[in-house]
């Protein structure tokens, strides 16, 4: 199974091109962070190449643009090519299936900077709710094992 899961950063914005074939492609790269620190308590990054195809190459260069974080799902694919200098060159690159929006309203920048103001005054204000006695539903204490919808 050749599966890749990632989520990152526009490194730039998406470059849409066609084929010969009148084929939308897409490329971009996803800075991607690693779970880990280095020994410095710098978190290492990687650079990854995405190529996304047809409807979905015309959808990300639409809708994405640098900065902005993503999730791809996709398939990772090694290739080879010549360089113009005939030199043989290798990139291994994540060939998109799907394309998910990984930014929330807040971090896309599309509030207004009062509604920034007024969502931290709420988000501040905001404390949660104790539980109660409604959101607990007791078992019978003679069987622990049954469950309040079991017949």
């Amino acid at each position: 199974m050749n599966k890749a899961i990632l989520m990152g950063r526009l490194t730039r914005d998406p470059e849409l091109r066609m084929t010969s074939n009148n084929v939308s492609v897409c490329t971009f790269t996803l800075a991607v962070d690693r779970n880990y620190r280095n020994r410095d308590g710098d978190r290492l990054t990687d650079f990854i190449p995405i190529v996304v195809w047809r409807q979905q190459a015309d959808f990300v260069s639409k809708y994405f643009s640098k900065g902005q974080r993503m999730l791809v799902v996709g398939s990772i694919q090694p290739r080879s090519y010549e360089d113009q200098s005939g030199q043989k060159r290798y990139v291994t690159e994540v060939i998109a299936e799907e394309v998910y929006f990984a930014d929330s309203k807040r971090d896309s920048g599309s509030y207004y900077e009062e509604d920034k103001k007024i969502d931290q005054a709420e988000a501040r204000s905001w404390k949660k709710p104790e539980p109660s006695e409604d959101d607990f539903f007791p078992g019978d204490s003679e069987d622990a094992t049954s469950l309040p919808f079991d017949m």
